[in-house]
């Protein structure tokens, strides 16, 4: 296919699933029952932690001061705004919101560099004043890697014994008629829904994902707890709203 094509074919899907994201966004938004978690089991896929060889504790850490370091230069969201981060549905209520700038976010697909992580994290903030517009404080940062990276090169990446990748699976996404029960609280579709094959989504007229974009890890660089730095899955107390992702994410 060529090269051309294959951007545009890229484009169309990735709009497709950052349309998707909106409206599971917008289920999450009415609020969803913590119980629901549970149905995660075969909606996402993490890595195993491994025993810590030598190195490892360094090379996460070197990772933890390049996070922190660029970090630094966007404690104030606007500077991120100016150098082109753009958040991802700011008026949807979210745990974190990712700030991704498109531009750089496919270098993530051939190299990894721990001084450019793919997004900014932020927690939404009150305003100041009444009537004033709220703020975002900035919590961490995530790294990307494509779907097709091995274990192996996940590791060269961030250390498997210190950190847990993760990727989202499975996703049956409803045909037009039913897009409202994307995300219902027992319900067949979404990433809280019951439909985990390819063949159920298809006996219920979806369309089947296998992977909603590509492997991510958080890291929290001003946490002073270890296990904060670098949570993972439903450990991780900022949210894993993951189908909440803009385009450009690594597929």
């Amino acid at each position: 296919m060529p090269v051309r094509a294959y951007r545009i074919v890229r484009w169309v899907g990735l709009v497709f699933v950052a349309a998707v994201a909106v409206v599971l966004c917008a289920v999450r938004a009415k609020g969803v029952a913590a119980a629901d978690t549970d149905a995660m089991g075969g909606h996402m896929k993490m890595t195993e932690l491994r025993k810590v060889q030598p190195g490892d504790q360094a090379r996460a850490d070197a990772i933890v001061a390049a996070a922190r370091k660029f970090a630094d230069q966007y404690q104030d969201y606007r500077k991120a705004l100016a150098d082109g981060y753009a958040i991802f549905h700011p008026e949807l209520p979210q745990n974190v919101y990712h700030f991704t700038n498109a531009a750089k976010a496919p270098a993530a697909t051939l190299i990894f560099d721990p001084a450019e992580p793919t997004s900014l994290l932020y927690e939404r903030v009150l305003a100041a004043k009444a009537g004033g517009e709220p703020g975002y404080k900035l919590v961490g940062v995530m790294y990307t890697a494509p779907y097709r990276a091995s274990e192996a090169e996940l590791d060269r990446r961030v250390p498997l014994s210190i950190a847990r990748w993760h990727v989202h699976t499975n996703l049956c996404v409803p045909p037009l008629g039913k897009l409202k029960e994307l995300g219902e609280v027992g319900g067949k579709f979404g990433l809280q829904g019951s439909i985990t094959t390819a063949e159920d989504c298809e006996a219920a007229g979806g369309r089947f994902l296998p992977h909603v974009f590509g492997w991510m890890v958080h890291v929290y660089p001003y946490e002073t707890d270890p296990a904060k730095i670098w949570a993972a899955g439903m450990d991780d107390e900022h949210g894993m709203q993951h189908d909440d992702m803009p385009a450009g994410m690594p597929m």
